[in-house]
Parts: structure tokens; C-alpha cells; sequence
């Protein structure tokens, strides 16, 4: 892979919580060298606002942020993706639009923070959970020499990346 620009697209069935919270943090540590994007086989409509109040918290640019569709990205006009990063164990086992150019694809898969329940406390703390989660494997994906490294050895770091819980310690 040549050093550009790589878009990466994050899949769950929904695209209201864990997706998006992927495809703004990747925006946020991509540093020019990623350009991520989100979306749902069945999207709910909305972001789901514990995502939204926990994002804007964290200092997050949440403008232009919306559940869509997965079909979005299947247009012949819409970007190219480099990476495609499954969240959700329901998103992994649909079978997904051909998406152009034969990206790379792991499954990343992540508890629905949407769906815990308890106290609203709880709740918020199963999406910081979330968000911890995905940050961390997102700087581990950051930190991969992708375009100096073999497609094989590429594909195997994304998937151990996905099987980690916690990849890297919070900075």
C-alpha cells in the first residue's frame, strides 16, 4: 500500500453509537493520514445522544455527524476505502455490499453500548467503556507502518488488533 490518505469505514448494524464514535476518533488522531467514515446496514436515524454528549465532552467535533446508510458508500461515486472495520457482531455476519477496490476488512466487535442497561450512570459508562476501547485500538491502527508492510502481515495485525480489548493504556 503507497503512503496517501487511507479511508477507513466502520460498519455496525445500527450507526448511532460505536461506528460513529470510531469514525470520530479516527478523524481526531488521523493526523492527514486517514480519513474515516461511518455507517449501518439498518441505521437507526439518529446518534444515539449518550455518543453525542460523551464525544462533545472529550472535546470531539460533533458536526455532520449521522446515522446512514452502509449503501452510501456502495455508489460508484463515493470514496474508495482503503479499510473496512466491522463493530458489531451483527454487522460481521451480513453479508456486505461489494465495496470497490477490495479493501482490507477485520472485525472489530464491541458490546452495543446502546442496549446496556441500569441507572443512567451505567449507561454512560458502558459508552466510556466504548470509547476507551476503540481509542485504543485506533492509535494501534495509527501506529502500523501500513505502507511499508506486507498486505499479509497488514491483515494480520488489524485482526489482532480487533481481538484486544485493551491494546494500548490510556494516555
Amino acid at each position: 500500500m503507497s503512503d496517501k490518505a487511507y479511508n477507513v469505514l466502520f460498519l455496525c448494524t445500527g450507526n448511532s453509537a460505536r461506528s460513529i464514535m470510531a469514525e470520530t476518533i479516527l478523524n481526531a488522531e488521523a493526523g492527514g493520514r486517514f480519513h474515516a467514515f461511518s455507517a449501518g446496514s439498518t441505521p437507526k436515524g439518529v446518534v444515539h445522544p449518550f455518543a453525542l454528549q460523551l464525544l462533545d465532552r472529550l472535546g470531539h467535533d460533533c458536526s455532520g455527524l449521522r446515522s446512514k446508510s452502509w449503501d452510501e458508500f456502495a455508489r460508484p461515486d463515493a470514496p474508495q476505502m482503503d479499510f473496512v472495520f466491522t463493530l458489531c457482531d451483527d454487522a460481521a455476519d451480513e453479508i456486505c455490499p461489494v465495496w470497490p477496490g477490495q479493501p482490507m476488512t477485520a472485525h472489530w466487535g464491541l458490546a452495543d453500548p446502546a442496549v446496556a442497561t441500569g441507572n443512567e450512570a451505567e449507561r454512560h459508562l458502558a459508552f466510556a467503556d466504548t470509547y476507551r476501547a476503540l481509542k485504543n485500538r485506533i492509535l494501534a491502527f495509527t501506529s502500523l507502518p501500513i505502507a511499508s508492510i506486507d498486505r499479509m502481515s497488514l491483515q494480520r495485525h488489524v485482526d489482532e488488533i480487533g481481538q484486544s480489548a485493551t491494546t494500548l493504556s490510556e494516555n
